[in-house]
């Protein structure tokens, strides 16, 4: 069984379609073996929605970017530098290929295992975690990402209550000052900063 987190070979079966998301539309390939393959996924919808909601600019990193639907919106819609990263490598090619469909610019996708090949600091870094990928990748993307903040920074994410939020939350606070920002349908987006 091939999973989204992994690089397994998977047959090519791409495909293109719009994506509206406050007033944007925009353009984008997708295939098998990437994360929500045929469309943008309820939690990751609610999480671009509450970010954009005040325009937030500043350097951004989309972790776990699959196809590049995050960072595209967020680059397009406030014109800040973005950088997305996966450990999947078709995830980062469809990405690139989105970013050029959408005519974009100071937007790049790169294979990252977690922060690995991630040197900068980011205003922002936004994911919505591979919960298959297991506690363990989901901590590092969370816990990890201090590497990569300032006192300025915030990081942003979704999670399902159900899918083990509040210890994930009970370890962040260990780490960070956390805030639930809104709750729908189950998902929480968490904002968290650097104590």
């Amino acid at each position: 069984m091939s999973h989204y987190y992994t690089n397994d070979e998977v047959k090519s079966e791409m495909f293109k379609f719009n994506i509206t998301l406050l007033s944007n539309t925009l353009s984008f390939y997708s295939d098998n073996g990437v994360f929500s393959k045929r469309g943008l996924d309820y939690g990751s919808r609610f999480l671009l929605e509450t970010f954009l909601e005040e325009k937030k600019e500043g350097k951004t990193l989309d972790v776990g970017c699959g196809y590049g639907v995050l960072g595209i919106f967020i680059n397009k819609i406030t014109e800040s530098k973005v950088d997305m990263i996966d450990i999947n490598k078709r995830a980062v090619h469809l990405s690139n290929m989105n970013i050029k469909e959408n005519n974009l610019s100071n937007i790049k996708a790169y294979y990252s295992d977690v922060y690995q090949n991630v040197l900068d600091i980011y205003k922002y870094i936004i994911t919505n975690p591979p919960i298959r990928a297991g506690k363990d990748i989901i901590f590092k993307i969370l816990i990890d990402a201090k590497k990569h903040m300032d006192k300025s920074s915030e990081l942003w994410f979704v999670m399902r209550k159900n899918h083990g939020l509040n210890s994930v939350l009970k370890v962040l606070e260990n780490e960070y000052i956390v805030e639930v920002l809104k709750k729908s349908k189950g998902f929480f987006i968490i904002k968290a900063k650097i104590a």
